[in-house]
């Protein structure tokens, strides 16, 4: 039951090149950034990745991709990741882009065991008809185009409505980050970091979670408790520096004239 392991580096050393990871965490909120560090460090490769996005440029999963690591993304945000904007134009990264709300939904079927679900987000657009530009070959043309997906109008809150049809995420490995938790792999989240990172943990065949704080079974209030141990397989607990590591990824300061 004692879910621990003495280091990142440890808890990822069998993910294999060619694996699929869904990654928690938004923007730089609750990024399991040891864990990406590792995973660097080791050298794997050619990497499916899912999450909400691809980190900031230096930064997250913004390291992977810098090191050309990363060979697909699906996610539902570019934002501000220069780099990963250059390597899709370029036709150096698929990218297969998402619905927010779909991502997180396909995420947390592919934990609980649904293979898919119907739902109106995306009904009558790209994301439904197919065209979308999950690849561009180098000459900028459309080298990988999403296919259509299947639609059935049902009867929803009384009246026939459009859906389409998503598939459930399930990733070889996830990745996640946690305030604390304990060794039987019981999780808290703190505020935002709440997000997408429950759903990425029980997309997982495989899921390994960083923490800042690990404490003895029993200290945790079920009650407190955000996600069971049960979908958490290997936890590693941050040194002080490590847990305090967490840039600010836009800095707003206001002019105060001549004060």
């Amino acid at each position: 039951m004692d879910k621990t392991y003495a280091s990142a580096a440890e808890a990822v050393a069998d993910i294999p090149s060619g694996a699929t990871i869904a990654v928690g965490g938004f923007g730089l909120v609750g990024v399991p950034i040891e864990l990406v560090r590792a995973i660097l460090a080791q050298g794997t490769d050619h990497l499916q990745v899912v999450s909400n996005n691809c980190g900031v440029d230096g930064w997250g999963l913004g390291l992977l991709l810098a090191a050309g690591r990363i060979d697909r993304i699906i996610a539902s945000y570019v934002g501000v990741n220069k780099e990963f904007a250059r390597q899709y134009l370029a036709g150096e990264v698929e990218v297969e882009l998402t619905p927010q709300g779909t991502l997180a939904e396909r995420l947390r079927a592919g934990g609980v065991g649904i293979p898919g679900f119907f739902t109106a987000t995306g009904v009558g657009t790209l994301v439904s008809e197919g065209g979308l530009p999950w690849r561009y070959a180098p000459d900028g043309s459309v080298a990988v185009m999403s296919p259509p997906k299947e639609t059935r109008t049902l009867n929803s809150l009384g009246h026939p409505q459009e859906f389409v049809f998503e598939e459930a995420i399930r990733a070889d490995y996830s990745l996640v980050r946690a305030a604390k938790g304990d060794r039987y792999g019981n999780l808290v989240f703190e505020k935002s970091a709440r997000n997408f990172n429950p759903l990425a943990a029980m997309s997982g065949r495989i899921s390994i979670a960083e923490v800042d704080r690990i404490v003895e079974p029993g200290e945790l209030d079920p009650d407190e408790v955000h996600l069971p141990g049960i979908y958490i397989d290997r936890i590693v607990e941050l040194t002080a520096e490590q847990a305090n590591d967490l840039p600010i990824e836009k800095t707003t300061v206001r002019y105060r004239g001549d004060n």
